[in-house]
């Protein structure tokens, strides 16, 4: 019996959360050693700082797994290589 199966979790889903955790904590380092981020406004028109769009890839990046899980079912691959590839355009753009 896995130690994940008490909710029925797979170690993707386990490792998807862990990599928010993880985000977070390395995010929240970030802020204390460079306090700030300096606003800055995007593609999109929006005014953002790292934290939002932090909050903007890790929504969107569950929305594509979503989206990837009800079109495509499983593995999540091409779902992982979109998430990442909008990761990097949110903080590089957004």
């Amino acid at each position: 019996m896995s130690a994940l199966s008490w909710m029925a979790w797979t170690w993707p889903t386990a490792a998807f959360f862990l990599f928010i955790v993880l985000s977070l904590i390395s995010m929240s380092v970030w802020e204390y050693y460079s306090p700030g981020g300096g606003e800055r406004q995007g593609i999109l028109g929006l005014v953002t700082t790292r934290g939002d769009r932090l909050f903007i890839s890790i929504i969107g990046s569950a929305f594509i797994h979503l989206a990837w899980l009800g079109f495509y079912g499983v593995p999540l691959w091409g779902g992982l290589l979109i998430s990442v590839t909008f990761f990097i355009a949110v903080f590089r753009w957004v």
